[in-house]
């Protein structure tokens, strides 16, 4: 078969089935009608003489072809992709352009203030828009478009997906200004002694702080869990407890900030974007201001 005899159209039906394994989720990627998918599907199998996904209770498992051919498939439609988006011009003073990015509330609080002013100070069109949601949604949600970017520790490994270092950020201890600790300097008995504040967004188990810890033989009274930072530092700063975050964070509060007595690694943080997006003008600009806030 010759491409020119081809619907170029199924190659992206078949890349959304493969990566949602549901032709309703594919068929809502996509806007189309369930149906529409199907009947792209079964075209596909005529085509490749393969039924290519087989349905199971769970999901539309993709066959050995389909395995042999999705890697190629995909290579095709970045470079389409990328070949319509990188002699666009991006005039960011007349764009009015949305940017979404995923990061959790701690790192929005250290990220977005200078951001935002960043981008406003070059265009005032521009809008922002922060969200947070789970890791495994994510190489989706950049695949459709759905999300721009993630900021978030060098956790995501997926050959679909660009990244770049931003920065790494040490963790300090806050306490209030009047706490009725006086020294200049913790010691490890001291931040033992201490009732903390732990945030975390899940129900129960240990942190990094906890960890390290633990690994040194030792453990602390966590008074308060909370699933948020930006509550925690507005609790110890009415309270005798002790928050430990990046100092990025805390070095926002009219507290006291104190280095920690034991070694903790440090956060770090990286940009993700699509590779279908690596030479989108739009992306490269934005990527460009994100990187200009965070001093690399």
């Amino acid at each position: 078969m010759r491409l020119n005899q081809v619907d170029l159209n199924l190659f992206i039906v078949f890349e959304t089935i493969y990566a949602e394994r549901n032709l309703t989720r594919a068929a809502e990627i996509l806007c189309l009608s369930q149906p529409a998918v199907s009947n792209a599907l079964a075209r596909l199998r005529r085509m490749f003489d393969d039924p290519l996904f087989i349905r199971s209770k769970r999901a539309m498992a993709p066959t050995a072809v389909a395995e042999n051919i999705i890697g190629r498939i995909r290579d095709a439609l970045l470079l389409m992709n990328s070949s319509l988006n990188e002699g666009r011009v991006f005039e960011p003073k007349k764009s009015d352009k949305t940017f979404r990015i995923n990061m959790s509330d701690l790192i929005a609080a250290m990220i977005l203030p200078a951001l935002e002013e960043a981008v406003t100070d070059r265009a005032r069109g521009i809008n922002l828009e922060s969200y947070h949601i789970p890791r495994s949604e994510l190489i989706r949600e950049l695949a459709t478009g759905a999300m721009d970017f993630v900021i978030d520790a060098p956790v995501l490994n997926d050959p679909q997906l660009c990244h770049a270092p931003l920065f790494k950020e040490r963790y300090v201890c806050l306490l209030r200004k009047d706490h009725p600790f006086a020294g200049d300097k913790l010691r490890l008995e001291d931040y033992l002694g201490f009732d903390h504040i732990h945030v975390s967004s899940r129900r129960s188990g240990q942190g990094h702080v906890d960890i390290a810890l633990n690994n040194m033989g030792h453990k602390r009274h966590i008074h308060l869990r909370l699933q948020h930072y930006m509550v925690a530092p507005l609790v110890a700063l009415r309270s005798d407890m002790a928050l430990t975050a990046p100092l990025g964070l805390l070095r926002q509060y009219d507290a006291r900030i104190m280095e920690l007595p034991f070694e903790l690694p440090q956060m770090e943080l990286h940009l993700y974007w699509h590779k279908s997006r690596d030479a989108d003008q739009a992306s490269l600009w934005m990527r460009q201001r994100i990187m200009d806030i965070t001093n690399l």
